[in-house]
């Protein structure tokens, strides 16, 4: 249930079921029950429970298997392995990358190489980068318009990265000091960082993993924006009916100002 409500916190749009330690249950009616029981716990977490795929079987047997015969070609638990991945292929439709759109990577980590200069990494959320190009550094202080004189994915040299890849983006014109997790490297004057926002919320129950007190206006949560953390001042907060509200508890839909 944990995992559900994780999956569907962070918008998780598809999943596929395995239900492990098959081999341990005797009675064919006894695992019919509990994959209705999946069904119905993934119905309660907002997932379509009836076209969900629920594959069973034992990955240990599956792993023992191919450990003694890594050749393995008919071997019941090892076909359950493979009908996992055949319902994972089937099911979940490939992500479509945002290549259209104007270059922004979220900087993960940030380390330098003597001689060559300062390398920022993380993945590429949506457009293309190419060698040589200049890109704009942004949040966490003033703007910085820097050159690219290197990209690397998985210790190969690239000469342009798209939206999907986690790559490292050699920098020139920057010291390591100048950079910190939680930075974008966008598309020159593309995007501008902002300490002020508007928000439509939905506050989780304790059920939910939420809260279980009601919160106030000067309330100072965490807000993680993609690789960052940083904590906000909630000023004020609008009810659906566009009334202002003094009050939160779990369970609202709200709209904020921080």
């Amino acid at each position: 249930k944990e995992h559900l409500l994780l999956a569907k916190q962070v918008g998780v749009p598809n999943i596929v079921v395995f239900l492990n330690k098959e081999d341990q249950v005797d009675d064919a009616e006894l695992l019919e029950l509990v994959q209705l029981e999946v069904q119905e716990t993934l119905e309660a977490y907002e997932f379509p429970g009836e076209d969900v795929p629920i594959v069973t079987g034992s990955a240990l047997l599956a792993l023992e298997a191919l450990i003694e015969n890594t050749d393995v070609s008919d071997n019941k638990w090892v076909n359950k392995i493979y009908d996992l991945m055949k319902e994972v292929d089937n099911y979940i439709p490939t992500p479509e990358r945002e290549t259209d759109k104007t270059f922004l990577m979220a900087i993960e980590d940030v380390f330098s190489i003597t001689g060559r200069g300062t390398v920022a990494t993380g993945r590429v959320e949506r457009g293309v980068l190419k060698t040589g190009e200049t890109v704009d550094l942004v949040g966490l202080g003033d703007t910085k318009n820097v050159t690219v004189t290197g990209l690397e994915m998985f210790q190969k040299t690239l000469d342009e990265t798209v939206a999907g890849d986690n790559v490292g983006v050699l920098l020139r014109g920057v010291q390591k000091d100048e950079i910190q997790r939680g930075m974008v490297i966008a598309a020159p004057n593309s995007i501008e960082p902002h300490t002020k926002f508007e928000a439509q919320v939905y506050v989780l129950t304790k059920e939910e993993g939420g809260r279980h007190t009601p919160f106030f206006p000067g309330y100072r949560p965490q807000f993680y924006v993609r690789t960052t953390d940083v904590t906000g001042k909630i000023e004020n907060f609008t009810a659906d009916d566009g009334s202002e509200t003094k009050m939160v508890i779990p369970g609202d839909r709200v709209k904020m100002v921080v």
